[in-house]
């Protein structure tokens, strides 16, 4: 007897066990495979170039044999057979001559800053002026940005003509194409002071003149000193609210507060300070140093210990100066008279800046 085929539809699935012809499923994918070990990228290898030789024999070079005191006497003595290694003081004066000569990877503004007259802001543009422009070899120029009638003029070296900063404005149309304009036709309004290596572009000067200096001024004289000199060091007149001092102060990279060790001179450094950071200016402390000066040959130490000490809190270094007759005369600085313990002081507090720059 036959028995009929099981409808798909209809009939129940048999239980297990039974034996029913069913259909294989349908074939998966393949396992995948497993991922292979990792390995590092191989780099390929570098070889020093020119460059990398020049610098590693650089930075290995050791400091030449000394000079000063009775190391530099030895090897002079010896003919150059015996090389005494520099003193520490030495190597301090060449570690700051170094810093001086950072590059810069554009031009650089200094803003020399106190309200108070008789602060020492001109001797401090001249001293740094003078600092910076021997050890870097140029580039430097001093710029008197008073209102109206400044000393930084009459303070540096002489020159034949007596143009300032109003007949370079009057004149201003000559520079505004830089493939029309030469640093050399700047030579007849800015005063070269020689073997100090920088220039002074002196203050308005001319009896006749009511004018004042305006922000825009400021702007396109600075404008057009950037294009011909890297470092720039602005003498500031004692009205912080002349637009030409506020558009300086804007400008400058550093300022530096110039103090005589004086109670009033400290005092109006640090009331400047307080004015500034009420108008606000930020991060005063890290944009700005202290000079601090000595007016006479004995001053008071508790009140430079005071001063010193304040301005360590308000600014990122305090570098004092000692007294000297060539910068405290009024005349002419005669900079080949300057001290040793001067112009050592002057180059630690360059350095000082130059560091913050």
């Amino acid at each position: 007897m036959s028995h009929p085929s099981p409808d798909p539809l209809t009939d129940p699935i048999p239980p297990a066990g039974e034996h029913t012809l069913l259909r294989p499923a349908p074939p998966g994918p393949p396992p995948a495979a497993p991922p292979p070990p990792y390995q590092a990228p191989v780099e390929p290898r570098r070889f020093m170039t020119a460059t990398d030789f020049l610098d590693r024999r650089h930075a290995e070079r050791e400091p030449g044999p000394a000079t000063w005191g009775w190391q530099g006497r030895v090897r002079r003595w010896s003919g150059g057979l015996v090389k005494p290694a520099m003193s520490a003081k030495e190597r301090a004066w060449e570690a700051d001559r170094a810093q001086v000569q950072k590059e810069f990877d554009g031009p650089r503004t200094i803003a020399f800053v106190n309200p108070k007259g008789g602060a020492a802001k001109t001797t401090g543009v001249l001293a740094a002026g003078y600092t910076f422009g021997t050890v870097r070899g140029g580039g430097v120029i001093g710029w008197d940005n008073n209102e109206t009638r400044g000393t930084l003029g009459i303070r540096g070296a002489r020159s034949q003509h007596r143009n300032t900063t109003r007949e370079l404005l009057e004149d201003v149309e000559r520079f505004r194409h830089a493939d029309q304009s030469r640093i050399g036709d700047l030579g007849a309004f800015v005063r070269s002071q020689g073997d100090a290596h920088f220039d002074v572009l002196a203050s308005d000067e001319r009896p006749d003149v009511t004018g004042v200096i305006h922000a825009k001024d400021f702007a396109e004289v600075h404008s057009l000193l950037e294009r011909f000199y890297r470092l720039i060091l602005v003498d500031t007149g004692n009205n912080l609210r002349a637009e030409n001092w506020l558009a300086a102060a804007e400008a400058a990279d550093l300022l530096v507060v110039t103090s005589t060790v004086r109670e009033d001179t400290g005092y109006s450094g640090l009331w400047m300070l307080d004015a500034l950071q009420d108008a606000g200016y930020d991060n005063l402390k890290y944009k700005t140093v202290t000079v601090l000066s000595d007016p006479s040959p004995k001053v008071d130490e508790a009140l430079a210990r005071d001063l010193v000490q304040v301005y360590e809190q308000r600014t990122r270094g305090v570098y004092r100066v000692p007294y000297d007759p060539a910068l405290v005369s009024g005349s002419v600085v005669p900079y080949a008279e300057l001290s040793a313990a001067t112009r050592r002081s002057w180059l630690r507090a360059c350095a000082g800046m130059a560091a913050a720059l």
